[in-house]
């Protein structure tokens, strides 16, 4: 009886450990052999989203077989069983789906009333009521020394309307490494927890080039792309003569839906080269700003997929003494659902950030993330682990 026993508790742990295998892939250009950064892994049966990080590398735990979708606005979306998923680690190629050049395309009206129209609309169709399962990461480099880290998993519920948007965050699990300095104001470190959600749901980011003096500083392209026929990509780039920092934008929407997929900006090396230097103590010479936003269409569901932001500025603390600072941030959905929490008001998130709060690790939830870290950025975290 007791061999019986044994046996058949080999084999359901046989079984469990089966349908619980980690899997890696990794997403590369099926032509160049580079890894492709961003593509979103989709898993139907747990409905985890996944995005690819700078190495093409995502990881997961995968319960059972399961339908896989691979999805990339430059490449050619493509769909697999997970059985086929021999290894541990496995290479999935995308191939580049160019069907011709892209072509400047001629509008009536001004580039930029199309975008307040694409940007009203977005707002208007994003999902509200849901719920969104986020993973939250962010490394803070302090003179050029990685310094301090810290990740979650958080659960945000979007309330109201687009009118009247509000967000409710629960912190699940979270874990900060590293030394926070006192000198840091709180404004460098972290989201600001009780609005991104705002910021993300109202493209607060693309404000600047709405605004109606942003024509005179701006220079407005609508470009056919070649890589999607039912895609638009628009860019906004500052006009020579600006002399202020002035970002370059880039909006990638689907023409016919006029829902915005991907939203980004930079601060090109040439804004920057133009730029006085400022002397006065307390200001900041920016060196390094970037965000990007991608956005998914399920269905009927339209909702944020991941935001990437990095900000790198000299600070003047005093004459001849400046403090150089350097912010990344990583947010990514790996759930939604349109189905309500159920919760308590008192446990509900107050604070701004993650780091001000005392760490609560119940699993190795960055495990299954939805954004494995590169091999740099494991060394980072696992440093500053160890830090006495």
């Amino acid at each position: 009886m007791k061999k019986v026993l044994f046996l058949f508790l080999l084999l359901y742990s046989i079984v469990v450990s089966s349908q619980n295998e980690e899997k890696t892939i990794i997403v590369k250009d099926i032509d160049t052999e580079k890894p492709i950064e961003d593509a979103t892994i989709f898993i139907s049966k747990t409905k985890q989203t996944l995005l690819s990080n700078a190495e093409g590398t995502t990881s997961f735990i995968l319960n059972g077989i399961s339908n896989i979708q691979i999805t990339h606005s430059s490449y050619s979306t493509i769909k697999l069983r997970s059985n086929i998923l021999k290894d541990k680690t496995n290479v999935v190629y995308l191939k580049n789906n160019i069907t011709g050049l892209d072509e400047i395309i001629i509008t009536k009206q001004h580039p930029q009333k199309i975008l307040k129209t694409i940007v009203d609309n977005s707002i208007k169709k994003l999902t509200i009521p849901a719920r969104l399962k986020v993973y939250s990461r962010e490394f803070f480099k302090l003179n050029g020394t990685n310094s301090y880290y810290n990740d979650g998993l958080l659960n945000f519920q979007l309330l109201g309307t687009t009118k009247n948007f509000k967000s409710d965050v629960l912190v699940e699990q979270n874990r900060s490494y590293g030394l926070v300095y006192e000198d840091i104001s709180n404004d460098v470190l972290g989201y600001n927890l009780n609005n991104i959600m705002q910021n993300y749901y109202n493209f607060k980011y693309l404000n600047p080039i709405l605004e109606p003096k942003a024509k005179k500083e701006y220079d407005f392209l609508i470009k056919s792309y070649s890589k999607n026929d039912d895609y638009y990509l628009m860019t906004v780039t500052p006009i020579d003569n600006a002399k202020q920092m002035l970002d370059d934008f880039t909006i990638l929407y689907d023409r016919k839906k006029k829902l915005i997929i991907e939203a980004s900006s930079y601060v090109s090396p040439m804004t920057v080269a133009k730029l006085k230097e400022k002397t006065a103590v307390g200001s900041k010479n920016i060196y390094k700003s970037l965000f990007k936003t991608i956005y998914r269409q399920d269905n009927f569901n339209y909702y944020l997929v991941s935001s990437k932001e990095e900000i790198g500025f000299e600070r003047i603390d005093k004459k001849n003494s400046k403090t150089d600072i350097e912010v990344k941030n990583y947010f990514i959905t790996t759930n939604f659902s349109t189905h309500k929490f159920t919760y308590k008001d008192s446990e509900v998130f107050k604070e701004k950030t993650l780091y001000s709060i005392k760490n609560s690790i119940l699993t190795n939830y960055w495990d299954v993330s939805g954004l494995t870290p590169t091999e740099e950025e494991e060394a980072i975290i696992s440093n500053l682990e160890f830090r006495p």
